[in-house]
């Protein structure tokens, strides 16, 4: 078995590598688009499907490694994850997508509170487990863009390629997650059974801490989702960014500078965190909208670079709280319904934005979309300056 540092390590890039698979097709979405000939709303739709079998995963089996343990569950989540990686590599039409998709949300739901759970519970710090879980996912998407948009423009097989080198890398983490000692939990009562039935559960000590935080996990993963379904689009049609590596790139950026907004936050207390992830997230959308509006690609980039630090600062601090809040022995259960929630805020707007662009055009779709995330920012910025000035009115002079 190994250590408790190389068991974190370990745990920290399967939590990066199960969401590098989520990001690896944007960069070929137009080329699909173009090869199968198929509308916005169906690209939007295919990039929705994957939400929503993630979503049933999550319902279903989101807390099933309470009661098993981590690693069958994280074991079985990579070895889908492959399969669904070979089902890309061999897709010859929408169907094939849409059926990948599938696979890839199922694995990736079964997978998303188990790691998250892992990272927290092998970490030795409720810091760093904060830190690591809520930045791994931001960094593993960012290199399947990057990666994805490489191979892609520069290597034989583009179609084919980074979906194989998945594949192969998904086989050798799932063989070593067994390296990983198992936390130990305290026993779940009740069938197991009846605990795989869809439903959403939280403790009733995390559900004040959870409601409080909606807007938040709104906020940062309704963001996602545009860059993700329309960001592709956008760098081809209204920036005209030819090439698959830069759109990998620009794409990539975003949530790389999460990642770095996740670890440069460590330091901070809760009121200047809050500042600097509301405030990069408001700045970032404003010069989104105006490099859409004026055609200005690197306004586009700068603006979602300080998107992606404001949302890597303000999720980290929702899963610092949440992991705070949370029961040891329910704590797959209560991040697997964070993930509902921030993957319904992941894929709706996007799924309605991809009705919309065929009435609205492009440019204005995407523009309204960041602008209703505006709001939602103000509103979970307004709401956390409420819940501070509430704890400050508690304590004693």
């Amino acid at each position: 078995m190994l250590s408790r540092p190389a068991s974190f390590a370990l745990a920290g890039v399967i939590g990066a590598a199960t969401l590098t698979a989520a990001s690896a097709p944007s960069p070929l979405y137009p080329v699909y688009q173009q090869l199968w000939g198929f509308s916005s709303f169906v690209l939007t739709l295919v990039f929705a499907v994957y939400v929503l079998a993630l979503l049933l995963a999550l319902l279903t089996v989101g807390s099933l490694s309470d009661r098993v343990g981590r690693r069958p569950v994280a074991c079985g989540a990579l070895l889908l994850l492959a399969v669904g990686m070979a089902l890309f590599a061999l897709a010859d039409g929408t169907s094939w997508l849409v059926t990948a998709r599938i696979v890839q949300g199922l694995a990736v739901g079964a997978a998303a509170g188990t790691t998250t759970a892992l990272i927290v519970e092998v970490s030795g710090s409720p810091t760093a487990g904060a830190v690591v879980s809520s930045s791994a996912p931001l960094l593993g998407i960012a290199v399947g863009s990057v990666l994805s948009g490489a191979l892609v423009e520069h290597a034989p097989f583009p179609r084919q390629l980074v979906f194989w080198v998945l594949a192969a890398a998904y086989l050798v983490l799932a063989a070593l997650v067994w390296t990983i000692p198992e936390p130990r939990r305290a026993p779940v009562s009740g069938s197991l059974v009846r605990s795989l039935l869809p439903r959403v559960g939280l403790p009733p000590a995390t559900r004040g801490v959870f409601l409080a935080l909606l807007p938040a996990m709104a906020a940062t993963w309704a963001l996602g989702g545009l860059y993700l379904s329309l960001g592709s689009s956008v760098l081809g049609r209204l920036l005209g960014v030819g090439d698959h590596f830069g759109v990998g790139v620009v794409l990539g950026a975003f949530f790389l500078a999460g990642a770095l907004g996740t670890v440069g936050s460590i330091a901070l207390p809760p009121a200047p965190r809050a500042v600097l992830g509301y405030g990069t997230l408001l700045i970032g959308l404003l010069a989104t909208i105006v490099a859409i509006e004026s055609g200005l690609l690197g306004v586009y980039v700068a603006g979602s670079a300080l998107a992606g630090l404001g949302f890597g600062a303000t999720f980290r601090g929702v899963v610092s709280e949440l992991g705070a809040a949370a029961p040891a022995a329910q704590r797959g259960e209560v991040f697997a319904t964070m993930y509902v929630a921030s993957y319904l805020a992941f894929s709706v707007p996007a799924l309605v934005a991809g009705l919309a662009v065929d009435g609205w055009g492009l440019r204005t779709t995407v523009a309204a979309y960041a602008g209703l995330d505006v709001v939602l920012v103000l509103a979970a910025a307004a709401g956390t300056a409420a819940r501070a000035r509430a704890t400050q009115a508690r304590q004693p002079a």
